[in-house]
Formats: C-alpha cells, sequence, structure tokens
C-alpha cells in the first residue's frame, strides 16, 4: 500500500492492554514504522512530577517486557508523568510526531462526562482508533463499509491493513437505501465502483445490500465476521454517544472485535499519507519541566539486564556500538574492568562491537595489562598528532572519538573496584530503547573511604558541593541530575562529535552545558547503576578539580553573555599546606584548555567520509 510510515501510540490509563497491541502490529506490518507503548503516570496537581518516579521505573519495566515479546515488530516504550492523563497524551503526540493512536474501548453505554478518553476522542491529537477486542476469534473475515467522508476513508485503509497481515478476506459493505431515487444510486454505484478499485489487497469481496435500515444490516453483517471496521458518525453536544449511535450501538452489540476510527479533523490532512496536525505545546514553568524530566528521564541498569534483548535492538537498528576506556596508572583495576566487559558484553553477549583503550601515558602496568588481555591500547598523545596535546581525561575523551567508528560511544572510568556489566548496559539501554535521547549519565551511592572504614554516604563532595550549587544557580534545567561529574557516560555519535571539550577536570561539565544549549534538556538522560567504589582522592586533588568546575560554568556564562566578565578567567590557584609540620601555599595552574567540536577537525572528516564510502561499498 502507498501510504506513509506509521508512528503508532498506544496510551493507557492505568497499563497498557495487550489486546490492542496486536492490532498495532497488523498495521506496521502493512504499513511500516513503529507503535510507542505509553504509560501515564498521573500525579496530583499539588505534588511534584519527581515523585512519579519509582512508579514510572515500574510501569517502564512492565511496558518493556511488552515489547521484548513482539519479535521484530518496531515497538518502543515510554512513561510519562504529568497532572493530567490528556496533558501527557497530548505531549506525547506532539513531540514524538505521532501520527496514528490506538485506544481500547470503554464498556459504557453512556460517554463518561469528564474521561480522559473522552477529551482524546472528542479532540483528537492524530487520527485514532478504538479497539474493542473479542478474544474468542482470530480475524479470518474483516467487514469495513463503504461510506463517503473521511473517517470512512480512514476506516477503508485500517480494515486493509489490518487484512492484508492476517490474511483475511476483505468485505467492503455498501448499503442502498430502498427511499433512494435511481440518479442516487446512479451516483453511489459510480462511488462504490472507485472505492473498490482504490483497494489493492487481492481478498476483497465488494457486497451491496438493498435495505430500509443501515443499522440493521451493519448488525446482521457484523455478526457474520470476525473484525468489523467503521468511521465515526456525525453528533452533536448532546448525543450521549461518544462515536455516534450506529457506530457506539454496533460495538456494543455484536461479538465480534470492533475498531471506531477517527480523523484528527473533519477533512483529514493525513490518512496515512500526509503530516498530522499536532497539537499546541503548553507553557510551563522551569520547575516543573526539571520534575518531569527526572521522572521520565531517569532510569534504573535493572531495566535493561536483558542482553540478548539488547543485542535483538542494535541489530534491528543497525546501530554500531564502541566502547573507550580512558586510563592513567590503573593497573590495580584495569584487568578486572577490561576482561569483564571482553568476556560479557563482546564475547557473550555482543553489544559493544568495539573495544578500545586510549591511555594517557601510564607509568605502570595498565598498558601491558590491558594488551595481553587482547585489547588495543592508544596512547592519547598519538591521536590527531597535527593537533597537539593536552593532559587530562578529557583530552582522551575527545580523541577517542577519532578512534573509534560506533554510532554510539561509552566511556567508563577505570577505576572502579567490583567492575559489574551495568556500568555499561545501564547506559546503553536507554539509548537504545529511547530514540529521541542522545546523551546518558550514570549515577551511584559512591562509599567514602575513611582510614580502612567504608561509610555508605560521603562520596561526591566535589559534586555536592560545587557542580551541584552552580548549576542550580546558572543551569537550573540540569539540577535533576543526581551526578552530573559521573564518569560513566554514553551518547550518540552524532551529539558527541558535535559539542566542545574541555580537556581536564571540567569535561563533564561541558559537555552537559553544551548538549543542554545545542540538543535540549530531553536530549539528556541518567541511569541509576547503584553502588561505585573507587579509589578517593585527596583534598587538595579536589580542590583543583572544583576550579577547573567554576572555571567552565564562568567561561560558557560570560560567553553567553549571562555574566559579565571583566578580564578573563584566572587559571592560577594558590593550594593551601597545611599540618603539624608545614604551613605554605603552592601556586598551580589549573587551566581548562577547550577542544572544538571534532566535527570540525578536518582529519576526523575526512575519516569519517572514508568510512562512509566503505561501508557503501
Amino acid at each position: 500500500m502507498n501510504v506513509l510510515p506509521l508512528n503508532i501510540l498506544l496510551p493507557d490509563l492505568a497499563s497498557v492492554s495487550e489486546n490492542i497491541v496486536p492490532y498495532a502490529r497488523c498495521l506496521l506490518d502493512s504499513f511500516g514504522g513503529q507503535a510507542t507503548l505509553l504509560s501515564v503516570v498521573e500525579v496530583a496537581e499539588d505534588r511534584s512530577l519527581s515523585e512519579g518516579a519509582l512508579t514510572a521505573r515500574r510501569r517502564r519495566g512492565r511496558l518493556i517486557k511488552l515489547a521484548e515479546r513482539q519479535g521484530e515488530a518496531a515497538f518502543r516504550v515510554e512513561v510519562r508523568t504529568a497532572h493530567s492523563y490528556g496533558e501527557a497524551v497530548r505531549g506525547a503526540v506532539l513531540e514524538d510526531n505521532t501520527n496514528f493512536m490506538l485506544l481500547p474501548w470503554r464498556s459504557s453505554r453512556r460517554r463518561l462526562k469528564w474521561s480522559a478518553q473522552q477529551g482524546l476522542v472528542e479532540n483528537p491529537p492524530c487520527d485514532l482508533a478504538v479497539v474493542k477486542h473479542t478474544a474468542q476469534r482470530d480475524i479470518r473475515t474483516v467487514l469495513v463499509a463503504a461510506r463517503g467522508g473521511p473517517h470512512a476513508r480512514l476506516a477503508l485503509r485500517v480494515a486493509e491493513g489490518i487484512a492484508a497481515s492476517t490474511g483475511a478476506v476483505l468485505t467492503l459493505l455498501h448499503i442502498n437505501l430502498v427511499h433512494w431515487d435511481q440518479d442516487r444510486r446512479t451516483q453511489e454505484a459510480r462511488f462504490f465502483s472507485a472505492v473498490v478499485d482504490s483497494v489493492q489487497y487481492e481478498k476483497v469481496q465488494p457486497m451491496q445490500v438493498e435495505a430500509e435500515s443501515v443499522e440493521g444490516v451493519l448488525l446482521a453483517q457484523a455478526a457474520q465476521h470476525d473484525l468489523v471496521v467503521m468511521g465515526a458518525a456525525g453528533r452533536d453536544d448532546t448525543s450521549p454517544y461518544l462515536f455516534g449511535r450506529i457506530p457506539t450501538t454496533v460495538a456494543q452489540r455484536v461479538d465480534s472485535s470492533v475498531i471506531v476510527v477517527k480523523t484528527q479533523e473533519p477533512v483529514t490532512r493525513q490518512l496515512f499519507g500526509a503530516p498530522a496536525g499536532v497539537a499546541r505545546p503548553v507553557a510551563v514553568g522551569i520547575s516543573d519541566v526539571v520534575d518531569r524530566w527526572f521522572a521520565e528521564n531517569t532510569f534504573h541498569s535493572s531495566e535493561f539486564n536483558n542482553l540478548p534483548y539488547l543485542v535483538d535492538l542494535k541489530r534491528r537498528q543497525g546501530t554500531s556500538i564502541s566502547l573507550a576506556l580512558p586510563t592513567l596508572n590503573e593497573e590495580k583495576t584495569v584487568g578486572k574492568i577490561v576482561s569483564t566487559i571482553k568476556k560479557q558484553l563482546v564475547e557473550r553477549f555482543p553489544l559493544v562491537d568495539e573495544f578500545i583503550v586510549v591511555d594517557s601515558g601510564s607509568e605502570d602496568r595498565t598498558v601491558e595489562i590491558v594488551t595481553n588481555l587482547g585489547i588495543r591500547v592508544v596512547n592519547h598523545a598519538d591521536i590527531l598528532p597535527l593537533e597537539g596535546s593536552y593532559r587530562g581525561k578529557g583530552e582522551a575523551l575527545w580523541k577517542s572519538l577519532h578512534v573509534t567508528s560506533g554510532d554510539i560511544l561509552v566511556w567508563v572510568d577505570s577505576d572502579i573496584t567490583g567492575f559489574n556489566p551495568k556500568f555499561v548496559y545501564g547506559l546503553l539501554g536507554p539509548l537504545l530503547t529511547q530514540p529521541h535521547l542522545g546523551f546518558v549519565k550514570g549515577f551511584y551511592r559512591r562509599p567514602l573511604n575513611l582510614g580502612g572504614q567504608i561509610s555508605t554516604t560521603g562520596g561526591g563532595r566535589v559534586t555536592e558541593l560545587t557542580a551541584r550549587p552552580l548549576i542550580n544557580l546558572f543551569y537550573p534545567e540540569l539540577s535533576g541530575l543526581v551526578q552530573p561529574l559521573a564518569g560513566e557516560m554514553a551518547g550518540r555519535r552524532q551529539v558527541l562529535e558535535a559539542v566542545p571539550y574541555f580537556t581536564g577536570y571540567g569535561v563533564e561539565t561541558g559537555l552537559l552545558i553544551d548538549i543542554l544549549e545545542r540538543f535540549g534538556l530531553r536530549c539528556i538522560a541518567q541511569t541509576d547503576l547503584e553502588v561505585r567504589v573507587h579509589r578517593n582522592q585527596t583534598l587538595l586533588s579536589l580542590s583543583k578539580m572544583a576550579f577547573a568546575i567554576v572555571q567552565v560554568v564562568v567561561k560558557r556564562l560570560g560567553e553567553s553573555k549571562r555574566l559579565e566578565l571583566l578580564e578573563d578567567v584566572n587559571s592560577t590557584m594558590k593550594l593551601i599546606h597545611y599540618g603539624p609540620s608545614e604551613l605554605f601555599l603552592e601556586v598551580q595552574e589549573v587551566r581548562e584548555n577547550e577542544r572544538p567540536p571534532m566535527d570540525t577537525v578536518s582529519d576526523y572528516r575526512r575519516s569519517r567520509e572514508r568510512d562512509v564510502v566503505m561501508n557503501r561499498t
């Protein structure tokens, strides 16, 4: 059928009904596209939307399991938090470019005055269908009435798509009323002939019936078919029938499955062949924006522990994944990390296609250990030599873009004790299941080693005392990030190559600010990785880290004219050495050099162009 691919939304009032999922699969089979299983977490008006975070996680887990059972069909999942169901669904239609929606049938004979579904049907944000499923019947015969108007044309497209997918016989019913004169009959005959000719499906059965009542014929014929597809009928505000009297009566009285469709507008711009109109965005305050983001874009690594499913998603999407591990004197931990990733995520479950270590001049056994494990090691000073080289983790991250090729790139710190594969798949899961995401940060509880005693809290001192206060003050959109300085990150290449990189401690802060400014908050997500035990740094080292982060924030504020700087930001810092046997000031330079977006580097562009040519051949 010559139509555009569908972008189907399956919203729910409590939990997605599995009964309507097969109908979405049939439409995708015939028209192509993808479907989104949406669950809405409603939060009371006087409560913060962030309070829906744990409920959203549970709902998303159930939806992921449902999507896993759909095989090759393109199903994704989404959970939204809102103060009203209708607000959430309309927002999903707007932001995800939905052009068709499937809703479950509500059994009440009369429409509910203030029901959420009523609002969607009366003022559809896109074309929609409401499904009354009868579990006892397989679909072997499909009935659709050939009538005029946009709703009837949409009904024909839906009926034809489902019949073609299931191999059912499609019956085109045309009712000639006995009181019509000859001119009307001739006109209707031409119309019906055109409808029959428009159907491309081969197993079609035209049927014309002479009758006094449309309703009577529909009821009689519907009882003989497994599925009936009808367009909504006209109604006024006083009508008790949400879809008009005849479609509602047929749906309520027959044992067959019934689908009633309604177009977005009186004369549809879509019919599976043109862009749908979209709902208008609603202005909201920054606090509500962050609260909603926190509830919807905060994931947990356990949601993605079905590694075969992630591997299958990667394959179907045609996506390649690279993992770059930055190292500097990490002989105590790097072996366990590399061997775990190689065994679990490269060999057993081939989630990672390319694994590389970017070393920054280690003087211990780090390079030897990694090489003996069969993983490629590249010194970051040898990458893009014409660009020179700086010290710092940010430099290694920036240069890792040039020596990797994956569509998605994962970075994991190399000083983690007790490394677990979830530090990788927990970051990849959101990117593989949520196409609108471009960048994912990890967060975790960070125990602090104090004189050999492990305190379950206390880690992340620079985060809480420097980074988060600055973010809340100047970049409140990012205030929902639990650990903005986390070194565990993953992103799509087109995002990571389009932003600049600070070369030192400020790289994570700079990435967040620049990705926010370039791609928006909705592009960013975070994943709970539970616990991360790593080497704790001295107070002097933390002081330098905090100073670098302040430099980055102040620099970005000055560039955006949000803060007037009288002179360049100072890059020297006086470190105080104070103890029983010492008291002096040490001046150190802590300069955050900045690398340009990688996609502006000529050598990188040329290498990417060569890769594209090789992939085509």
